[in-house]
């Protein structure tokens, strides 16, 4: 039998430092993050939740009028037990902005941020995102102010990509089209052309016909001005995925009740095993309940089809229909759950009961809070 998910006992954990929600987009990682957060920070811990969700239901729910990069304090959060709750929201073009300003000096960090190509890359390029979030956990963690970082990862294509995009930028700046455009900049003027020689002369001369010369010129300008900072790109990814796999880390894999969002799920917990990376389990979110179980799909239908043969007995007929419709889903969604446990046994799981609104506000997050501790309430 699949074992519960006890979320009190890893937040009430003092040697959990961080804890990652992840999973595929439009579960509810935001909101859990957010909700284990403010149970923690009630429980006594010093917390400071990380969210990367671009929506702004966090600072609402938390009210807060918004979040930036810059950790706000949470208030109305009852700290008799000595915690506290802070909270951001990941602002990734800042986020390099202080990356490149924290490790260049100030003349080329200026010269960096006014190349068109950095503005690029540092608002836009495919995986900045995860990395930066990467980044600025790696500056939490280093700050010691916090005893507890809960991290919301990016509401990415795949919840793969928070792990995979480190080593992603880390390979684009270490490839052959990289180390080409920083030849010129290395060796200088006709140097460079004694040196890379007419192959790859020809493939900037290709290069230019493509880009253009003033763009390939750009570009150039941009590698030469980065160039130092490249090792430190890597080292620092290394380190903070290094900080992922310690003992004081542990992920909480988020997915609702339904096909893709548990495949997914799956996906993860399996690549988590293949990096050693420390799992607490899994929350299904958004799962549907009934207080009339024993009356099942095929009753609830039979006594519709009674009823609706007398008009005065329409709307209990309707009444009947809804459940049956309710009970199909909730077998469908246990169905979905049981091929989930059936393939990871080892995996412990609490389920979150589907909420009748959206939640705005702390008392919201407390109910969530609760369910994910496995208390009914």
């Amino acid at each position: 039998m699949t074992a519960a998910l006890d979320l009190d006992q890893v937040i009430g954990d003092r040697s959990t430092r961080i804890i990652v929600c992840c999973g595929s987009g439009g579960v509810g990682k935001t909101t859990t993050a957010a909700a284990l957060g403010l149970r923690a920070a009630e429980q006594g811990r010093n917390v400071v939740v990380l969210t990367i969700d671009p929506a702004r239901r966090l600072a609402q729910s938390m009210g807060l009028d918004a979040l930036d990069n810059t950790p706000r304090r949470v208030k109305k959060v009852d700290e008799a037990a000595g915690g506290s709750l802070d909270a951001m929201m990941l602002d990734m073009k800042r986020t390099f902005d202080e990356v490149v300003l924290a490790h260049a000096t100030p003349e080329r960090a200026q010269v960096i941020m006014d190349n068109p190509f950095y503005q690029s890359l540092s608002s836009s390029f495919s995986g900045t995102q995860e990395y930066m979030a990467m980044e600025k956990l790696g500056q939490l963690r280093a700050e010691e102010r916090w005893d507890l970082i809960v991290v919301d990862t990016p509401p990415s294509r795949s919840a793969l990509d928070f792990l995979d995009a480190p080593k992603r930028l880390g390979s684009f700046l270490d490839g052959r089209f990289i180390r080409i455009l920083m030849a010129p900049a290395k060796t200088g003027g006709r140097a460079y052309l004694k040196v890379i020689g007419a192959g790859l002369g020809a493939v900037t001369a290709a290069m230019t016909k493509i880009l253009g010369a003033q763009v390939l010129k750009d570009l150039q300008a941009f590698i030469a001005a980065l160039d130092t900072m490249f090792g430190g790109f890597r080292e620092r990814a290394d380190a903070t995925y290094q900080l992922l796999q310690a003992s004081g880390t542990r992920f909480v894999v988020v997915a609702a009740p339904e096909r893709d969002a548990l495949r997914e799920a799956s996906y993860f917990v399996e690549r988590l095993g293949e990096e050693r990376m420390p799992l607490a389990g899994l929350v299904l979110n958004r799962v549907h309940t009934t207080g009339a179980r024993s009356l099942s799909a095929a009753r609830s239908t039979a006594g519709a089809e009674t009823l609706e043969d007398t008009q005065e007995h329409a709307v209990a007929a309707g009444i009947l229909r809804l459940h049956a419709d309710r009970m199909r889903m909730i077998e469908r969604e246990q169905s979905l759950r049981g091929r989930f446990t059936a393939a990871h046994p080892a995996v412990a799981v609490v389920d979150v009961a589907a909420q009748p609104g959206d939640v705005h506000d702390l008392a919201g997050l407390r109910v969530i809070g609760a369910a994910l501790a496995g208390l009914r309430v």
